[in-house]
């Protein structure tokens, strides 16, 4: 199994998570009049939250990016 390199802190696992709960309520606000934009905010909501659960974003990687502090990255 292929070990990621943790490269969300926690700061920004704070705000994916909050991010994502303002998402899934907009998405069920907005069900009844956009379908489309509710699954779309949906699936962005899940995205943010799998890459806060296991601390890695894989955009990060791609553009060197890091918000982790060196005692996080183990």
């Amino acid at each position: 199994m292929m070990k990621l390199k943790k490269n969300v802190g926690t700061t920004d696992k704070i705000v994916r998570y909050v991010i994502s709960v303002l998402l899934v309520i907009g998405g069920v606000l907005l069900l009844e009049t956009s379908v489309a934009l509710s699954v779309f905010m949906f699936v962005f909501a899940a995205v943010l939250t799998v890459t806060a659960l296991v601390s890695f974003c894989g955009l990060y990687t791609l553009f060197g990016v890091s918000t982790c502090k060196l005692e996080e990255k183990k």
